[in-house]
């Protein structure tokens, strides 16, 4: 039996300055965790009582689909560099050299060490299909911790891979994790959503989030009320409704027109006397492309102009737009740099007399299109000249481009892309707490694995993988579960599932019938914690509400009568029970907890 007099639990009335998002306050507040540096954190008995609950369901749940490794932290270069994410991962990654010089990193991920274990040990098509995990500390050199648990250097990450013979066999492993996420998520009492997601620096064709909406959250996820459609902002599409063209003027061909003062897409608009959809946006990037071969056959890091182009009143989503150009960082154009692709002024830039690889005027340049611009007539764009802009401008007529594709990020209130759906989009803000990935042949390929098939030839396995972060259950469990005097946790991952509070431990009376009680409650299977300080009820009702443990069984006066007060935190209702009935009553909660959340 654990006792609250005993136990570290060092709780704060007040949550430090720095803490901004309520899982960072609370977490610090009930002594779940303490800072240590920037992004690094101690867990401290209770919040590792928790984790440890949440890393005992997703093993539980993993176990049912694959087998557990454990991998090292520390891996040397070597794999990266086959794969080519030595350079690609840059200045995330952790990197260091051991006392004879060697390379070595500290893992993000550990794609690279799966495969070279594939690679040695799997012959045959025989030995497929293979699903393999871990629970393993991670490490990502974040240039910008912060949110507490949800954005840090270090955390805990389950991540499972998948070797099948065929895109057939990664389909069923890739819809096997899907389930047993949901199932994890539910048992841990998430409400959460599935978005379809960027693939990101894990490469891969089709990839799927899990996300808890929550305003502390980073990422934006686009959803249909009507049909259920949601995906992550980064991947999210609409329909756009039809914009009126405008009509020609002149010869039809395109126009220059003086625009003293209108750089900005409200002036182009109000000046022409159109709608910003009418104007063509240019956002001016510089893009790296690593391991690029240069002219002497050196391979190295380069940056390369990029023009992208999109209705005015669209706005860039660059991981999209990095995704069409195949690079891996983006930074906005300076204005050297304009000079040199455009020769023209930030404000004024427009595609036409961009030939984007053979003349001066944007030499070398990527010129990315917005799918929202193809088909359209008669628009206003920048003529690269301070002051001036052309009218009468037709995409495909009047200009090309290296890409066609779709670099914009949907507004809140298009319609769904779903075909038969005529729902509005909702934007809100989440948290992702698992991310499964259709990989590919993008490791076996560039790391050389292969087995056999069923006709002795040699062919290379494909692969999934899939990651859930063990705080970001937490962090978002909190996130969704809070209110002014502290949060409430599911059984399944609270530390305690059960605090029994005796209110006067002076008391001989009360304090045996805590005992008593918890000693029963230990009996019937409860995590149990019995309060015994010698503090004042007050006291002990706070720290109870504070420290995520879902019922509290308040030992007191009423005890001699044969009856205690049994709150449940996340109602804050109470109720006075019996005290022979309270463990059978308590235990019923759990269990009815328990069975909502895996139905539900």
């Amino acid at each position: 039996m654990h006792r609250w007099s005993k136990l570290f639990v060092p709780t704060l009335r007040e949550a430090p300055a720095d803490a901004e998002v309520a899982s960072h306050k609370f977490l610090l507040r009930a002594g779940y965790i303490r800072q240590l540096g920037a992004g690094l954190y101690s867990y401290l008995f209770l919040g590792q009582r928790s984790l440890n609950k949440i890393t005992g369901i997703v093993r539980e749940e993993m176990d049912k689909i694959g087998q557990e490794f454990f991998l090292p932290a520390l891996l040397p270069k070597e794999p990266w560099e086959e794969s080519g994410r030595w350079t690609g991962m840059g200045a995330n990654m952790f990197r260091l050299k051991d006392r004879k010089g060697a390379e070595l990193c500290l893992g993000m991920t550990h794609e690279e060490i799966m495969t070279t274990i594939a690679r040695s040990e799997l012959r045959s098509y025989k030995q497929l299909p293979q699903i393999w995990y871990q629970i393993q500390t991670k490490f990502r050199d974040e240039p910008r911790p912060k949110g507490g648990l949800l954005r840090v250097r270090q955390f805990i990450m389950k991540d499972s891979y998948s070797f099948d013979l065929n895109k057939e066999g990664l389909d069923k492993s890739f819809d096997l994790h899907d389930a047993v996420y949901r199932t994890i998520f539910k048992r841990c009492g998430l409400k959460f959503v599935a978005v379809e997601a960027d693939s990101g620096a894990m490469g891969g064709s089709q990839s799927q989030e899990f996300m808890v909406y929550t305003d502390a959250g980073e990422d934006l996820i686009a959803s249909c009320p009507v049909c259920g459609y949601a995906a992550n902002l980064e991947k999210a599409t609409s329909r756009l409704n039809l914009v009126a063209e405008m009509e020609p003027t002149g010869d039809g061909t395109p126009e220059l027109v003086l625009t003293p003062g209108c750089a900005a897409i409200s002036d182009v608009a109000a000046f022409f006397k159109i709608s910003p959809a009418s104007d063509i946006k240019c956002v001016a990037y510089m893009v790296l492309k690593r391991g690029t071969p240069g002219k002497d056959g050196a391979v190295k890091d380069t940056w390369h102009g990029v023009a992208s182009f999109l209705r005015g009143d669209h706005q860039v989503n660059e991981t999209k737009l990095l995704g069409a150009v195949g690079g891996a960082e983006l930074r906005t154009m300076q204005a050297e740099e304009l000079q040199q692709y455009f020769k023209g002024p930030a404000g004024y830039l427009g595609p036409v007399g961009l030939t984007h690889g053979d003349k001066p005027l944007g030499d070398g340049l990527t010129v990315v299109v917005d799918q929202s611009l193809d088909g359209r007539k008669n628009l206003v764009c920048g003529a690269n000249q301070q002051d001036y802009h052309l009218r009468n401008v037709v995409p495909g007529r009047d200009f090309t481009w290296t890409v066609l594709a779709d670099i914009r990020s949907v507004n809140e209130g298009e319609t769904c892309p779903k075909d038969n759906c005529s729902g509005k989009l909702v934007v809100g803000k989440a948290v992702e707490v698992g991310h499964i990935f259709k990989l590919g042949y993008k490791y076996t390929e560039s790391m050389g694995a292969h087995v056999l098939d069923p006709n002795g030839k040699e062919v290379k396995p494909i692969m999934g993988s899939y990651g859930i972060g063990i705080e970001r259950i937490l962090t978002a469990a909190i996130e969704q579960s809070n209110d002014a005097n502290g949060f409430y946790l599911p059984a399944s991952i609270a530390p305690f599932a059960v605090v029994v509070t005796v209110t006067n431990v002076s008391d001989t009376v009360l304090r045996e019938a805590g005992e008593r009680l918890a000693s029963e409650l230990e009996a019937a299977g409860l995590d149990v914690l019995l309060d015994d300080r010698d503090e004042r009820a007050g006291v002990k009702f706070k720290d109870a509400d504070l420290v995520g443990i879902p019922y509290r069984i308040n030992v007191g006066k009423k005890t001699t009568g044969g009856q205690v007060e049994l709150v449940t935190r996340a109602t804050a209702s109470s109720a006075d029970i019996a005290i022979e009935d309270v463990v059978a009553q308590v235990k019923q909660r759990v269990l009815e907890e328990k069975l909502l959340g895996e139905s539900s």
